[in-house]
Formats: C-alpha cells, sequence, structure tokens
C-alpha cells in the first residue's frame, strides 16, 4: 500500500495480472488489501467481508486490464480505492434493504438510507472536482500544497524543500497557490454543478 509504483510499474502489475501472473496478483494483494480491509472495518465490516470484496475489486481490476483502451488516469492505489469502496457502499446498501424488510417502518428507514447514499455521492462528486482542480492547479503550486496538507510538513521544511528565503515566504506562496485552488474548484463546480 505503499504508493511505490511508478506508473510504469503499475502498468506492468496490469499487464501481469491481465496474463494471470502470480507475481503480480501478489504484489496487488500484498500492498493494497490491507487499506481495503482497513476500510470494511472501519464500515460495518469485517476480515472475511474485506476478503470477499478485495476479491471482487481484483475482478474488476483483471476485467480492465484485459481491455487494450483501458488508461490507468490514476495511482493504482487511488483506484483500487474508489472500486473497492463503490462495491463496498453497494454491499451496505444491499444489507440495509434485507435488515429493513425485517424491521418495522421500513419506508422512512429507506428514505433516511437514500439521503444518506445521496449525501455520500454528492461528496464524491466535489472530491473528483477537487482532484481535477488540483490537477490544473499545475507545479509548483500542487506539489506545495500536498506537502502541506497531506505529508503535513511545516513550512521550515516546505521553506527548504522549495527553496524559500524563509517559512514566511513559503506561508505566502501557500496562501496564493490555495486561492487559486479554491478559484479553479469553484469554477469548475459552477460549470459541472454537483454530480
Amino acid at each position: 500500500m505503499s504508493g511505490r509504483y511508478s506508473n510504469g510499474t503499475s502498468k506492468a502489475l496490469l499487464e501481469g495480472l491481465a496474463q494471470h501472473g502470480e507475481k503480480a496478483l501478489e504484489l496487488l494483494y500484498e500492498d493494497y488489501f490491507p487499506m481495503i480491509s482497513r476500510m470494511v472495518i472501519n464500515n460495518h465490516g469485517n476480515e472475511d467481508d474485506a476478503k470477499d470484496l478485495f476479491q471482487e475489486t481484483l475482478i474488476v481490476l483483471y476485467e480492465k486490464a484485459k481491455d487494450p483502451a483501458f488508461v490507468l488516469e490514476c495511482q493504482l492505489k487511488t483506484y483500487l480505492y474508489a472500486v473497492g469502496r463503490r462495491l463496498w457502499l453497494k454491499q451496505l446498501h444491499q444489507r440495509q434493504k434485507k435488515f429493513l424488510v425485517t424491521q418495522g417502518n421500513e419506508e422512512e428507514m429507506v428514505g433516511n438510507l437514500e439521503e444518506d447514499l445521496q449525501m455520500h455521492w454528492e461528496k464524491e462528486g466535489r472530491f473528483r472536482i477537487m482532484s481535477a482542480s488540483l490537477e490544473k492547479l499545475g507545479e509548483p503550486c500542487k506539489s506545495l500544497l500536498e506537502q502541506f496538507y497531506l505529508r503535513q510538513l511545516s513550512m521550515q521544511q516546505i521553506a527548504e524543500k522549495f527553496g524559500y528565503t524563509n517559512p514566511d515566504n513559503a506561508k505566502t506562496q501557500k496562501y496564493k497557490c490555495l486561492n487559486r485552488l479554491k478559484k479553479i474548484f469553484f469554477d469548475h463546480y459552477k460549470q459541472k454543478g454537483t454530480p
């Protein structure tokens, strides 16, 4: 799950999977199963659910890998997580429906579930827009924001890494980058609307 693969290595893994390569399967399981397992266990599942879900996720990836037209447009880790999460939400939705059949006040509970799912899809849509906005932002802003928000580097570390004279200059640049990102995001959001 380290995300240590370059696009070339991810491509090699996909090719290996498409050719039923045991090594590719082992590497995928070793590096990405823990991520899927955590997601399932943290969302009303257990280890067996996680194993089943990961198998389904790999089947989806296998089908895509066999398609010569398929192009992986994000990190393999991101793709697997997105597929796994969608499959798990679908399973939770089906489980909820089965549960509702045996419980009272079915209409109210189904309404609440549908609202929850709608909110989830809206959040996912905003996440996709944010990802696209980050890509449009370009360098060095994209890397600077990733270093600060995802890797949680201090302003001093960012100043050293990006060659700013001091942390205050790095902070000013971060502020400018963040404003540019917000503008790109909201321009895109207004065009596309909430998916």
